[in-house]
């Protein structure tokens, strides 16, 4: 390993604190990525978990409690991802940070017709190996199952890959989150990267749903969180 990623994995550690709250990798994102990133193509994945707590109170919708936890671990990712990409910089370690998430006025606008970002942390993620993509569209981690949000950093130093990329679904046959999901929006499909989200999800099913629930709560916000709190994969963390 060279020196400067040793330098990149030990400002990492510093700043993803409690450890056991977090997970990280590396990927290469070359040839996977939009041109106007230009050099940028080796990306920094971080995940941090979500309480376990809120998320078991989803059950037939989503509560006040989750929407604010859901903003504010994007504010808190936001401010992590800031804090990491200044040491890396000061280190000689050039980044470009992706935001958490993006606005419901953007999802509106500038994202509507398609509903995809310039950027997919969770692609970013499944090419560092924390997880893969689950049937109704949510990245699965290793570690934490659904419950987690994700941040992305881009840098042009030559990262190594910290896991081998994961490229197909570990879901099986279960289809908890299928059943579960109030618009409808999976086949039961199975994910893998020769296979476009389209094709085994609906995203603006989802969304349509989760307006209809943030109009009910008065919340300018398009989440449901359902999904994530019905699958079983690697519920043991909570305990």
């Amino acid at each position: 390993m060279k020196p400067e990623t040793d330098i990149i994995s030990l400002i990492l550690k510093q700043n993803l604190l409690p450890e056991e709250d977090f997970i990280w990798g590396f990927a290469d994102l070359k040839g996977l990525i939009d041109e106007k990133f230009g050099n940028y193509t080796c990306g920094i994945s971080i995940g941090k978990r979500l309480d376990p707590r809120i998320v078991d109170k989803v059950v037939n919708a989503p509560t006040l409690e989750y929407f604010s936890h859901y903003r504010e671990m994007n504010e808190e990712l936001s401010r992590i991802s800031d804090r990491v990409s200044d040491s890396l910089n000061n280190s000689g370690v050039p980044t470009l940070k992706i935001t958490p998430s993006v606005t419901t006025e953007e999802l509106d606008t500038k994202y509507n017709e398609a509903l995809r970002t310039d950027l997919s942390h969770k692609m970013v993620a499944t090419r560092s190996g924390l997880g893969w993509i689950g049937k109704t569209a949510l990245f699965i981690s290793n570690k934490f199952g659904p419950r987690l949000r994700l941040v992305t950093i881009l840098t042009s130093y030559p990262l190594p890959l910290s896991q081998k990329p994961i490229t197909s679904s570990r879901c099986g046959t279960c289809n908890l989150c299928v059943e579960a999901c109030p618009a409808h929006a999976a086949t039961g499909d199975l994910w893998d990267t020769t296979i476009d989200r389209d094709q085994f999800f609906n995203a603006h099913k989802c969304r349509n749903q989760c307006k209809i629930f943030g109009d009910q709560f008065n919340q300018d916000i398009r989440i449901c969180g359902i999904c994530v709190a019905v699958c079983p994969i690697n519920r043991s963390y909570i305990e």
